[in-house]
């Protein structure tokens, strides 16, 4: 009797330990905010996706390739694109420090406060409501 007491507190024993010591399967649904995002990711334009289409565009106005874009460039490239507004005026704007030459780190810092500007909801992704040109873009001046 005592024998199979024994036995039986023993496997009493094994089990409580095995209940405890194994943990339980790990739930995979994924985070609704995460997916979220990841399906914005997807069907949205990031800030460095953004910033390398503008950058590559823009520096098509680099004609002698230096890795800048001088006045009489711009106003080339603007000119040949029949682009609207005086493209003094819009180079004085890039041209952050004043040196004649709108280089990349000028055309990331203008870049920047424009992706941050058109994504109104802050969420650091341009849906196809926040870019400008989308058929679903509410009309605005760019």
């Amino acid at each position: 009797m005592i024998r199979l007491f024994a036995v039986a507190l023993g496997l009493q024993t094994a089990v409580a330990v095995a209940q405890t010591t194994t943990p339980a399967p790990a739930q995979t649904t994924p985070d609704s905010s995460t997916a979220a995002k990841a399906d914005q990711t997807k069907s949205g334009l990031m800030l460095e996706k953004f910033e390398a289409r503008r950058e590559k565009a823009f520096m098509r106005a680099d004609t002698d390739n230096d890795g800048k874009v001088s006045p009489a460039e711009w106003t080339a490239f603007q000119t040949a694109r029949k682009a609207k507004g005086d493209p003094a005026k819009s180079f004085a704007r890039m041209d952050a420090n004043k040196d004649g030459f709108v280089d990349k780190g000028e055309l990331d810092a203008l870049l920047a406060k424009r992706f941050a500007r058109l994504d109104k909801n802050g969420d650091g992704v341009l849906g196809a409501d926040e870019r400008p040109g989308h058929k679903s873009a509410p009309k605005q001046e760019q």
